[in-house]
């Protein structure tokens, strides 16, 4: 076998045993969502066998022991990464079960050689840093830890847990004012329940540097939507009442991805509803962000919210945010 095959298959094996030990205490309280997860982890071992591997390399007589423990799960990786140590995901995995088992200084030592093997992965930068600052007594994020977090926002700035731990970490060296400016964005990435606490957090952090509190949050922007069907059209299709409706407002000139959408039924029309944040399928993407949309309603007998030929659809409406009034959509075209 080769030593590549060797190191995959090994790798998904600890990935399961470390998986089934850390899933154990949730088991009582939530056996569907590990069952989810050991699905997945199944599924991914599938195609790591249909990549790397034949049956036969799975077989009993392979010499690959299923490690017992996670302490011989980490031992088991250990030799591996003495064998392959340019496997930035191995290391990752040795640092995250080191730092699961309370061994918080080897956890960030892995951690810190897989950022180093992988400098673009904000995910992985991020995590180096938070073992940093898990293996100093105080828990304080170091010059390096910061530097890594840093590393992390430049590669990808709307990266939510590099810019909380930068910004815990410019409290506790006391640049209150920075880590507010550092929070900020992430009220316009965060779901409506994180919000607030998020706001009090940043609020703090503006007092103690001496500044006034956030303004009040702005209520989030809604817009009228009417819509109904053509009756012309309406006499001559045959449509099913349960063929479904969709109703969505896309960035104007932007990507057809919707900002908001809400699904119903050609038997709820004519349909009086508003569109708002809470319609949003991305929670990095909100109406309220908006400054101008494009809003139709598009019937698709498939039920598929991928616009196909024959769907009946309205004349998109190009609208500026704040809506001065309700957006009227009349149901009329066929697609082509």
């Amino acid at each position: 076998m080769s030593p590549t095959l060797t190191f995959a298959i090994a790798g998904a094996l600890l990935v399961l045993i470390v998986a089934a030990l850390l899933l154990r205490p949730l088991w009582r309280d939530s056996q569907k969502l590990v069952l989810g997860i050991a699905l997945c982890i199944s599924l991914g071992s599938v195609a790591l066998y249909r990549i790397v591997g034949t049956p036969a390399a799975l077989e009993p007589q392979a010499t690959v022991a299923m490690p017992q423990t996670l302490d011989d799960a980490i031992k088991e990786l250990q030799a591996q990464m003495a064998k392959k140590p340019d496997e930035p995901e191995g290391w990752r995995l040795l640092g995250q079960a080191l730092g699961n088992s309370q061994r918080f200084a080897e956890s960030r030592d892995a951690l810190a050689h897989a950022a180093k093997l992988a400098p673009g992965d904000p995910d992985i930068l991020t995590e180096a840093a938070q073992a940093r600052a898990l293996a100093d007594p105080e828990h304080r994020f170091d010059t390096i830890a910061v530097a890594l977090l840093r590393q992390a926002i430049e590669v990808q700035p709307q990266h939510q847990r590099a810019r909380w731990f930068l910004g815990i970490a410019q409290r506790q060296a006391g640049q209150d004012a920075e880590a507010a400016t550092t929070w900020e964005p992430l009220l316009a990435m965060v779901d409506a329940s994180t919000a607030p606490s998020l706001r009090t957090q940043i609020d703090e952090a503006r007092k103690a540097a001496g500044l006034k509190p956030l303004p009040p949050a702005a209520a989030p922007a809604g817009l009228h939507v009417r819509v109904a069907l053509d009756p012309d059209l309406a006499a001559r299709a045959r449509l099913r009442g349960d063929a479904t409706v969709f109703v969505i407002a896309r960035a104007a000139g932007g990507p057809p991805m919707p900002i908001a959408v809400e699904r119903h039924t050609l038997a709820d029309l004519p349909l009086d509803i508003t569109l708002d944040d809470g319609d949003s399928p991305m929670p990095t993407s909100k109406l309220s962000t908006m400054r101008e949309v494009e809003v139709l309603a598009r019937v698709s007998a498939s039920g598929d919210a991928i616009p196909q030929a024959g769907d009946l659809e309205s004349t998109p409406a190009r609208v500026t945010l704040p809506a001065s009034g309700p957006v009227d959509l009349k149901i009329g075209a066929v697609r082509e």
